[in-house]
């Protein structure tokens, strides 16, 4: 009998093994590992250190993967685990949080986050392929190819570097937009260069590289990049169902997105709003956000995924998603606060506050997890670096609103 056949002949006994095989898997884990989940599991309430604490324990998490990246080489690492350690640098992800190092180091005066931030674009600028595209994935992984999505992220860095350090971005800016609004289908949906670390479906949560073209066009008024960004809106907003939920919408479970993809495609669908004043996107946004304000606990609490109904599909929370729907949420309450968008972006971010440490190694200190309890299926038993570059855009926001 062959390897493939006794997989198969195996297939059938896995969900009686699985708690066996769980159970292996966690003796294995190290300490840290192990001392977390039980904490997770505890019941136990942590205790709120307030928004300016983890707002500041965030940041400088931040600086930290920056300076830790196994790549060593002014990006972010992707996460750090407590199974495997300091990820490689990421840079999707790396570009969109330069925006939020920059918008900080204004508010501060913290010339250490400006640094960082800089740096962080100058080494994504030497990464650019030619005709303007980024990589998928992480430094070292292949195959290495331009991806839209990276691509469009990373833009959001390109430009907001342009606007505050002046030309010495724009080229990079002007290619990278240029490359994603000429390899985009006549539909409005990118599908010629997809990420290879996902599956090889459309993905509606693409709204996401629209807000990348929306923040270039903002920077530098180009009617192709602002129709490129909401002609695939009105593609995204075709997989859209009358209870607000979104269709072709996550990284690998369509039927059931989770949050951070739910998330993703919200904030895209609230920018080409703010950009164009078309009442169809404020209409879709309400949906979403709405049914998703309908979905929140008392205690902020908001599944990682969702199927079409509205039913909760994981049993644990992602916290990116969380995040950014609540920064969607209050985004939405500057036009119309009648849906409760305030008081629940409120629950949500009381909720992010309680599992943020502002104490302890730096590994962890002020990082947010990706999933709660900590060996859920989104990032297990790791604090990926978007995670806490959302908590910080999102607080600084219901800052500002007063929440």
């Amino acid at each position: 009998m062959s390897l493939s056949d006794i997989k198969a002949a195996a297939r059938p006994l896995k969900p009686y093994l699985q708690p066996a095989l769980t159970w292996l898997e966690q003796q294995q884990m190290p300490p840290s590992a192990k001392a977390m989940r039980r904490r997770d599991l505890s019941g136990e309430e942590r205790p709120d250190a307030g928004a300016e604490a983890t707002m500041r324990a965030a940041l400088d998490w931040l600086m930290v993967a920056q300076k830790h990246s196994a790549t060593n080489d002014a990006g972010a690492a992707r996460d750090y685990s407590h199974t495997t350690g300091w990820a490689a640098s990421y840079p999707e992800t790396s570009g969109y949080i330069v925006p939020t190092l920059l918008e900080q180091a204004e508010r501060r005066g913290d010339d250490a986050l400006r640094d960082a931030g800089r740096r962080m674009l100058d080494w994504l600028v030497s990464i650019q392929f030619e005709e303007g595209g980024f990589q998928g994935g992480t430094i070292g992984q292949v195959p290495r190819l331009p991806v839209t999505f990276n691509t469009g992220q990373i833009l959001m860095g390109l430009a907001a570097g342009t606007r505050v350090f002046g030309d010495a971005y724009a080229p990079a800016m002007r290619r990278a937009a240029d490359w994603l609004a000429a390899t985009q289908d006549e539909d409005g949906c990118w599908r010629a260069h997809r990420t290879p670390f996902a599956t090889p479906d459309d993905k509606a949560y693409e709204t996401h590289v629209s807000w990348g073209l929306l923040e270039a066009a903002r920077t530098e008024e180009n009617v192709v990049w602002s129709r490129a960004a909401l002609r695939q809106v009105d593609w995204a907003l075709t997989k859209q169902a009358a209870n607000g939920w979104m269709a072709e919408c996550c990284l690998s479970r369509p039927d059931a997105p989770l949050t951070h993809t739910l998330g993703y495609a919200l904030r895209g669908i609230v920018e080409a709003y703010t950009f164009s004043e078309r009442p169809e996107y404020l209409d879709a946004a309400q949906k979403l956000g709405g049914a998703l304000v309908g979905c929140l606990g008392e205690d902020g609490y908001l599944c990682g995924r969702f199927d079409a109904a509205w039913r909760d599909s994981a049993d644990w929370v992602c916290l990116t998603g969380t995040a950014q729907i609540a920064h969607c949420w209050l985004m939405l309450s500057r036009i119309d606060d009648s849906r409760g968008y305030r008081e629940a972006a409120a629950r949500a971010l009381a909720y992010l506050r309680r599992r943020i440490d502002t104490d302890g190694p730096e590994e962890t200190r002020g990082a947010v997890a990706g999933s709660f309890p900590i060996h859920g299926d989104y990032v297990p038993y790791g604090y990926p670096n978007w995670a806490a570059k959302f908590y910080v855009d999102a607080q600084q926001l219901a800052l500002d609103l007063g929440v």
